[in-house]
């Protein structure tokens, strides 16, 4: 009798990380070369999901994305491209959920480059949460929604039917949000954002 092996999840779950923001509010720097740690931000937001035990990571580039693909190291990593940055968070959400076809992924994990309070454990929790291609996961604090935030592969086309500038997969989660399975990590990690310049001081 042969047992059939359960599926790893870390194989089933794609890690996005959406780094395509050209810092508007930072005089024009790229988050993604804001530097955190003596490098760039990229390079720990990507090192953030694979420990956190995403085995594959997309990386959604935009701002100086030639520049980003020179000075940040980003071995073993799906560059995307996406020309249409300017318009917003959502044209990157929908680069990197395309970017997954054909890949065998059944969810993406999505977490954001200028978020460098949340670490491998809230990223581990939330695949924990992962079951299958319906599920909705996000990472909550003190109950509040925020990221990073797990779709399962059911859900790709509806979000990104929905998802328009900055506003990413907000009104597809709001419609599902009985779905979403809520995974508090207050205790492990801070979802500040890097916006202003006075958020700089974040960084180390």
């Amino acid at each position: 009798m042969t047992t059939r092996k359960t599926p790893d999840k870390a194989r089933e779950v794609a890690g996005v990380l959406l780094a395509a923001g050209g810092g508007r509010r930072l005089g024009g720097r790229p988050k993604a070369l804001l530097p955190h740690r003596g490098r760039p931000l990229v390079e720990h937001a990507v090192r953030v999901l694979r420990e956190g035990g995403c085995t594959r990571v997309h990386v959604v580039l935009g701002a100086q994305s030639e520049e980003v693909r020179e000075r940040a190291a980003l071995p073993d990593c799906v560059l995307v491209d996406n020309p249409d940055w300017e318009q917003g968070m959502g044209t990157s959400l929908r680069a990197g959920l395309d970017s997954l076809a054909g890949t065998g992924a059944r969810a993406a994990l999505v977490s954001l480059v200028d978020q460098p309070g949340i670490g491998a454990e809230a990223v581990a929790r939330v695949l924990g949460a992962h079951k299958g291609e319906e599920s909705l996961v996000s990472a909550a604090y003190d109950g509040v929604r925020g990221h990073p935030v797990l779709f399962g592969a059911a859900h790709w086309a509806g979000i990104a039917a929905t998802a328009t500038g900055d506003r990413g997969a907000r009104a597809y989660l709001k419609e599902h949000e009985s779905a979403i399975a809520l995974v508090e990590c207050g205790d492990v990690a801070r979802p500040f954002d890097i916006d202003t310049a006075a958020d700089l001081a974040h960084l180390e």
